[in-house]
């Protein structure tokens, strides 16, 4: 999940870091503590300069031509880039652009507007004739590598070649009402909490999103799946053959981005990326191929094999140019449960989710769920580019506020995720009755396979304790309990009227338990929120009641349906009894 850009102040990265200026945060960038002064290095405890100070001295900046610019494409030159009037020398940025080196360069010479079409976390705004806005902490950046400006003749045919690209974003998927969107363009989306628990398989069309580039539009026939790398023999496939290397496997696996609960993170000191709630996360029933079975027929018999070819991880890549990588001890292991899939509850992937494949690795973040997936290597080293490398899963101390590039390379990238638990259900600022029991629902879910084992519930702020039901879910093998678990419990609320906390905190078969506060765990990034999670309540008393009764009350409203146990309930509930079925909810015991 990598998150959109920074609006963080320019003084968080630390002494040494000029070359950084930008660094990768999802798909934008910190502001460097170090600005270009005839390209010395000025000290951090400087202050950024302001934006009236900057326009003073562009101002005195030469003027250049197309020409020029596209003299400074790379190498000894150095990469020059415009930008509506303005020509920028952003040699020193580029090894630590977000979307990687490949990317940029290939605006080396040119003009960003096209590009930034494409890549709109850049963007604030775009007019109708081509003019790109870019975001504050964007414009703030750019700034610092503003080296003169664009002939006036040539800013109008760079203006007419962005107004002549094509919108990328214009055939992008209908997405269902009830998501909360955050970003429309790329698109970020949640599962409502008040929806999350209508069903134990999340329907498609309620299943977060979180994109990072256009939806592709793929097509099935033409489709083609890359397997190559060290003891493996280079093939491809297509999607029939896939379908027909070995018998379809089933599994349900529960999905979390990285920076699920990061809004929570922000009430203690701003992090970087979309604010998300509770709801980037998702679970459903994946139908596919084992990577290992694959890759047996790809001339990997063990995996055994493959370690003494040195293989140690295993990369995959999207037709988006999302490339990652899992260790090879994961990969490989037919109990690790890797499914190349191509089907979701039943049904063909939906093209927000990957269609027409994608990869799952159950128990790990979910930046890892390649989807629209072409590629599978083996290799001895792991993916190169921000999503392994570079700062966007890279989790730091709470007081850690700046980084240098040795840091980032010599921390561990996110893979397996943290135990976490979420209540759904009362909303948040509910009102109910003081001293009296409230029912009250959510999810848990651990990284790794490891099941859930307890969870436990406080009405009263933390005061007391109770221990949840575990229900669906709840019965998945050891090891390999890839999807959440359904819990409930009834728990009585605090006697004081006024203002109160309902928490919960879930602990996993390792006896892994979530930490209790959220600014013991913050992070620069917001990921891996898992502490304790907090919903405010009101309880109130009688007198509350009488005086809400003596009140004009509105028509009654239609009693809700009943709950739901069937696997997709709520709205998607269909008026027909369900035919006998003896297939297992989950898919054998979880998995076929």
């Amino acid at each position: 999940e990598g998150d959109r850009v920074s609006e963080q102040p320019a003084a968080m990265l630390g002494r040494g870091f000029r070359r950084a200026a930008g660094l990768a945060l999802g798909s934008g960038a910190l502001l460097g503590a170090h600005t270009r002064l005839d390209d010395r290095r000025v000290p951090s405890s400087w202050p950024v300069r302001s934006a009236a100070a900057c326009e003073a001295a562009a101002s005195e900046l030469p003027t250049f031509r197309r020409d020029d610019v596209a003299k400074h494409a790379g190498g000894d030159a150095g990469v020059w880039v415009m930008l509506g009037s303005r020509v920028f020398d952003i040699t020193h940025f580029i090894e630590n652009h977000p979307g990687g080196m490949d990317k940029i360069m290939m605006a080396a010479g040119k003009s960003l507007e096209p590009f930034w079409a494409l890549y709109r976390q850049h963007v604030e705004r775009a007019g109708e004739d081509g003019s790109i806005e870019a975001k504050a902490h964007v414009e703030q950046l750019l700034q610092e590598y503003q080296i003169g400006w664009l002939h006036p003749d040539d800013v109008k045919e760079a203006a007419a070649c962005a107004r002549a690209a094509d919108d990328p974003y214009a055939n992008q998927p209908a997405r269902h009402p009830a998501l909360k969107v955050l970003s429309e363009i790329p698109c970020s989306a949640e599962l409502p909490a008040s929806l999350m628990m209508d069903s134990w398989l999340t329907p498609a069309p309620l299943w977060y999103v979180r994109h990072h580039h256009p939806v592709p539009d793929l097509d099935a026939d033409s489709f083609r799946l890359r397997v190559h790398g060290l003891g493996v023999q280079d093939r491809e496939y297509s999607l029939a053959q896939l379908q027909a290397l070995a018998q379809k496997a089933e599994v349900a696996v529960t999905v979390q981005c990285g920076g699920n609960r990061r809004g929570e993170y922000n009430d203690v000191r701003k992090t970087s990326g979309n604010e998300w709630g509770t709801g980037a996360i998702s679970n459903a029933r994946f139908g596919g191929v084992r990577l290992s079975d694959v890759l047996r027929d790809a001339g990997v018999s063990q995996p055994a094999e493959a370690v003494r070819a040195g293989v140690q991880h295993v990369h995959f890549e999207g037709s988006d140019g999302c490339r990652v990588s899992v260790p090879a001890k994961k990969a490989l292991d037919e109990a690790g449960d890797v499914l190349l899939a191509w089907e979701m509850n039943g049904e063909p992937l939906p093209r927000d989710h990957g269609y027409p494949l994608r990869v799952l690795v159950p128990g790990h973040v979910g930046v890892r769920q390649v989807k629209w997936l072409t590629e599978v290597q083996l290799a001895e080293e792991d993916a190169p580019g921000m999503w392994n490398r570079g700062l966007a899963y890279k989790v730091f101390g709470p007081s850690v506020t700046s980084v240098t590039e040795e840091e980032i390379a010599a921390t561990p990238t996110m893979q397996e995720m943290p135990v976490q638990s979420m209540i759904a259900e009362p909303r948040p600022n509910a009102k109910l009755d003081a001293g009296c029991p409230v029912d009250v629902r959510g999810v848990a879910w651990s990284g790794g396979g490891r099941g859930i084992v307890r969870v436990d519930v406080s009405a009263d702020g933390g005061a007391s304790w109770h221990k949840a039901t575990l229900a669906e879910g709840s019965e998945q093998p050891p090891g390999r309990a890839w999807a959440w678990t359904f819990w409930e419990a009834e728990v009585p609320v605090a006697e004081a009227e006024g203002a109160t906390t309902i928490i919960c905190k879930a602990t996993d078969a390792a006896h892994n338990s979530q930490p209790e506060s959220v600014a013991g765990i913050w992070n620069l990034r917001g990921l891996n929120n898992n502490s304790w999670h907090r919903v405010p309540v009101v309880a109130i008393g009688d007198g509350d009641d009488d005086e809400a009764a003596s009140e004009p009350q509105a028509a009654a409203a239609p009693a809700p349906p009943a709950r739901s146990n069937s696997r997709y309930g709520g709205a998607f509930e269909s008026s027909e009894p369900p035919a006998p079925t003896s297939e297992p909810r989950y898919g054998g015991a979880f998995h076929k």
